[in-house]
């Protein structure tokens, strides 16, 4: 038995990854609706309908992998501009961080939206190898990204990847942290230990 083709992976700027919606729509649904996501259809299709937007954002870069016609997993991603976003999760960031860093370490930089792999492709690297193919071009090495402290493993995964976790987690245990990327000037500024 031959082994499985090695997935390809490429970087599509702006609206070329509009190309793949489907296929990602698809790969949201098997890595994020189980746990420890737990979402549910209705996050997938509000993903697809952001997609078209997110694509247009400046910076827009997505690596999608590719094993035959099967799109395993991608990774999205956009600069984060001033000023500083207030919807979805980044309040938490910002307090977080505090206003100067927060400024100073997210704004300008390739923020990581998302990252998702079908649960077939665990383990095999393509998680690692999609972030650093859509964080190559971070400028100055500056990347970012927010996570569950409720994913251990996706946490795990990023410390090992050599991102540095950039805030503590909230008193209850719940809410997101910041990781600064491998070549964030910024990540040697970051006290520890978290």
């Amino acid at each position: 038995m031959s082994a499985p083709p090695v997935p390809a992976v490429s970087v599509l700027r702006g609206e070329d990854v509009l190309a793949h919606a489907g296929a990602l729509r698809s790969v949201y649904v098997d890595a994020f609706c189980a746990p420890p996501w737990n979402e549910d259809e209705e996050r997938a299709a509000e993903f697809a309908a952001r997609l078209p937007l997110d694509a247009r954002r400046p910076g827009f870069a997505a690596a999608v992998a590719v094993s035959g016609r099967e799109v395993l997993g991608f990774a999205s991603g956009w600069t984060t501009l001033p000023p500083f976003p207030t919807d979805r999760c980044y309040p938490q960031a910002a307090a977080g961080l505090g206003a100067g860093r927060t400024e100073d370490w997210l704004c300008g930089a390739f923020e990581v939206d998302e990252l998702a792999v079908r649960p077939g492709a665990h383990g095999s690297g393509l998680a690692g190898a999609l972030l650093d193919a859509v964080t190559a071009d971070a400028p100055e090495g500056r990347c970012w990204l927010l996570t569950s402290v409720q994913a251990p493993r996706a946490m795990a995964f990023y410390h090992r990847q050599g991102w540095t976790q950039a805030t503590h987690p909230s008193p209850d245990g719940k809410g997101i942290v910041v990781f600064l990327g491998p070549n964030h000037p910024a990540r040697t500024l970051v006290p520890q230990p978290l």
